[in-house]
């Protein structure tokens, strides 16, 4: 399996590793969840949805980003951020999250 990395492209460059997070009952499941280390990271650095619909990511998306993220532990509302992923766009405020891609920049960060 050909290995890649992440380009620079997000602003949590201690970010070392990016998994997901849900509880026992899959509720609430977030998607992307960039930390320091695995299998126990000390540090959370950014939570996110993916949204791979021909809708929006809109104010409901983020929504329940927010309030999922909150569960993860070592989620800080002051210090993690926030990313948003659609394939088709964002219905949101510029300042609703911290990152908000589109399909192609999923595409760009990655590089073999």
């Amino acid at each position: 399996m050909e290995q890649a990395t992440l380009t620079g492209a997000l602003p949590w460059p201690e970010a070392q590793v990016v998994g997901g997070w849900w509880n026992r009952q899959f509720n609430p499941e977030i998607d992307l969840v960039g930390a320091d280390r695995a299998p126990v990271a000390s540090r959370i650095h950014f939570c996110g949805s993916v949204k791979w619909l021909s809708t929006p990511f809109d104010g409901h998306d983020l929504h329940q980003l927010r309030d999922g993220a909150r569960q993860v532990p070592g989620f800080d509302a002051a210090a993690t951020g926030l990313l948003a992923v659609s394939r088709s766009s964002a219905d949101i405020p510029a300042d609703a999250a911290d990152v908000v891609w589109g399909a192609g920049d999923v595409v760009a960060a990655w590089r073999p």
